[in-house]
């Protein structure tokens, strides 16, 4: 291993705000809030405050899951926050999740705010007794899962995705330490799904809405452009999982949802009606704009 970029550490570490690539502009080593700003407030019960990474997929595919099994009490408004400029630090949203990460969930019902995704999909799961299930064996599992999923991600994010795809240098170190995480972790997958048909036995829960944004994306190839370097054809029960989660209707709604890149017709950058998958994809809006201009 090459070890031409040797750094050591200073007595104190400083800041240094022009550091750190791409997220460079908003990421800071103190919390609160950077300027006020109010958070809009839609008709629905369930506020949701959020963009469409893996964590913010994991909320919008799970209303979207309880809206699909019938439970109108789900129905929900998605707004985007920007976190590439800043939005997760306003002041409304750090009054909701003092962390400043999306995505966050704001219940008008019982007045509970919900951070962090995992607690989210939770709260959902109890509010409306769906993908959860009431035995404690088979309930002690997908909670199992759901920790698991919770503790493993960081590595593949902020350690994997941001050393191979994000950093503005490569460095070997890192990439080959996370890279073997990853792989490890996938292998924890493939023995567990080679198995059983979901994550902790038959049923599809809260455990596979929570796993599958990261791990689903990223063995369909949908994350970091990494799939030839993970070797992910060589993880079959990982890839059949996926695919037959990726069919579920519920999940094609919801990953569009507080997205913003890709092809336009998967990005829907707010939700506030069921209608607006058929109208206000981006797709849509782009060609009513065109039409627009025409006249």
């Amino acid at each position: 291993m090459s070890n031409s970029n040797h750094y050591e550490p200073p007595s104190v570490w400083t800041w240094d705000a022009e550091s750190g690539g791409k997220w460079a502009s908003v990421n800071r080593p103190i919390a609160g809030p950077t300027h006020e700003a109010e958070l809009p407030r839609g008709k629905h019960p369930l506020q949701i405050y959020s963009m469409g990474t893996p964590n913010g997929q994991k909320v919008t595919i799970m209303v979207e899951e309880l809206l699909a099994l019938g439970v109108t009490d789900a129905e929900y408004d998605a707004h985007l926050i920007q976190i590439g400029e800043g939005g997760q630090f306003s002041s409304g949203f750090v009054e909701l999740n003092p962390n400043s990460k999306i995505p966050v969930l704001l219940d008008t019902e019982t007045g509970s705010r919900v951070f962090e995704s995992g607690a989210i999909l939770f709260y959902l799961a109890e509010k409306f007794g769906k993908l959860l299930p009431k035995d404690a064996a088979a309930r002690t599992e997908v909670m199992n899962w759901l920790f698991w999923l919770q503790g493993s991600a960081p590595y593949l994010g902020g350690g994997f995705g941001h050393f191979y795809f994000y950093a503005p240098e490569k460095f070997e170190y890192p990439i080959n330490r996370f890279t073997m995480e990853v792989k490890r972790q996938l292998d924890v997958l493939e023995r567990e799904l080679a198995d059983n048909r979901y994550l902790g036995g038959d049923e599809y829960t809260i455990a596979d809405i929570a796993t599958w944004p990261w791990y689903g994306n990223l063995i369909l190839g949908e994350a970091y452009n990494a799939g030839e370097f993970l070797q992910v054809e060589s993880y079959p029960n990982v890839r059949r999982w996926a695919t037959e989660i990726l069919e579920r209707p519920a999940v094609q709604r919801g990953r569009k949802v507080n997205r913003t890149w890709g092809e336009p017709a998967e990005q829907l950058h707010e939700r506030h009606d069921a209608s607006d998958f058929e109208l206000k994809t981006q797709d849509k809006l782009d060609a009513q704009t065109t039409e627009e201009a025409k006249k």
